[in-house]
């Protein structure tokens, strides 16, 4: 057994290690323990916690070949479902939300739905790569989009629309990278215009039961203001603009005692998890926005450069996939807190507090380390 791990070792080709991607991914990690632990106090030290994890997470599948791990796909798939049906049932519930399983008495809690991302994006890699041939059947595509809307209904009833959403979106990239042929694609985008509009139209509608109230709320008071009880959700956005310009070119330093900080006045909330890049604005300013935002463009980029050099399909697949998933989680998180979208409720990639959303960016990262000592000659 020792024997085999060692000649498995020896077989990678440790000069492609892409150091860069880690390098990247801690520089924006530590930067992120500085500023939760600015936000709120104690919430450093936890995540500091959970950076260890996820690097002992991210060590283990960088050693182990990512062939390997894909063999278990259809494992992580029911594993996933497993942990998704035990939130429905058993999951605590924190402002009006069930999306956590608490661990015993130690303070922490499992979210499995960030887990669900990475889980998905290994099952259906494996799966195309195992079932190329009938990517753009009409077949395989149906029984895709089957176990795609299982979990998805899960993570739906939780609630929780934005993670869908962002799963969704990766689930589409999955299918781009994997080759599916572009008469589909078009296809897709013909019948999704008419639903789409279908869709926003009888949300629209006065008693809707489409979104829940608060989700209804969000969209409404965005573009509505003359809707009270829906503004007070807007509100938090309008705070956040205001600290992010507050901060000028260099901001007003991390920790700061300052009256006019919409931080120490207790104008947001959730400020170490959805609204952490307005605290990034107000405290480190413009500078450090930049960047918080060339550190996840590096990263991204990392990982498709990854992608295009990797041995195979399920590589090209994992480490693709996994860039856009970082590249879509940011970009909706940004454009919440800059209030370009209405709220959604998402983190902020390697930035914002979240054990489990840490473990399960670094578990990525792994893998797709591991993808990119099997280059592509």
């Amino acid at each position: 057994m020792l024997e085999k791990i060692k000649n498995t070792l020896k077989g990678y080709q440790w000069k492609h290690l892409n150091i860069r991607l880690l390098f990247f991914v801690l520089a924006l990690n530590i930067l992120g323990i500085y500023v939760i632990d600015s936000a709120s106090a104690g919430y450093g030290s936890r995540q500091i916690f959970g950076m260890v994890l996820g690097l002992v997470a991210c060590l283990v599948l960088t050693l182990f070949s990512y062939k390997f791990v894909l063999k278990f796909y259809w494992i992580y798939y029911f594993l996933n479902l497993s942990l998704l049906i035990i939130v429905r049932f058993f999951g605590s519930i924190n402002m009006g939300a069930k999306r956590w399983i608490e661990l015993g008495s130690t303070g922490l809690n499992l979210q499995p739905s960030e887990f669900t991302k990475l889980f998905l994006i290994l099952f259906f890699a494996a799966l195309i790569s195992k079932h190329y041939q009938r990517l753009n059947k009409l077949t395989q595509l149906f029984f895709m989009c089957v176990l795609l809307v299982i979990p998805v209904a899960l993570i739906l009833d939780q609630p929780d629309l934005s993670t869908s959403i962002v799963i969704c979106l990766v689930f589409c990239v999955i299918l781009f990278v994997a080759g599916i042929s572009w008469k589909i694609i078009f296809g897709a985008i013909v019948a999704a215009v008419p639903l789409v509009a279908i869709l926003a139209f009888l949300i629209m509608q006065p008693g809707q039961t489409i979104l829940e109230d608060y989700q209804y709320n969000r969209i409404v008071g965005f573009y509505d203001e003359t809707n009270e009880e829906a503004a007070v959700l807007r509100e938090q956005q309008e705070q956040s603009v205001i600290a992010i310009g507050s901060g000028g070119l260099y901001g007003k330093g991390l920790n700061n005692n300052t009256v006019t900080s919409v931080k120490n006045g207790e104008f947001l909330s959730e400020l170490h998890t959805d609204f952490i890049f307005a605290i990034v604005g107000e405290e480190l300013g413009f500078v450090g926005c930049a960047v918080l935002i060339l550190l996840l463009f590096c990263i991204i980029v990392e990982c498709f450069i990854v992608g295009g050099r990797a041995a195979d399909l399920d590589g090209k697949i994992i480490a693709c996939s996994f860039a856009s998933l970082i590249g879509i989680q940011s970009i909706i998180n940004m454009a919440v807190v800059t209030m370009l979208i209405p709220n959604t409720g998402l983190t902020l990639p390697f930035v914002s507090y979240g054990i489990s959303s840490l473990l399960s960016l670094y578990a990525g990262v792994g893998i797709v380390l591991n993808i990119s000592m099997h280059k592509n000659s």
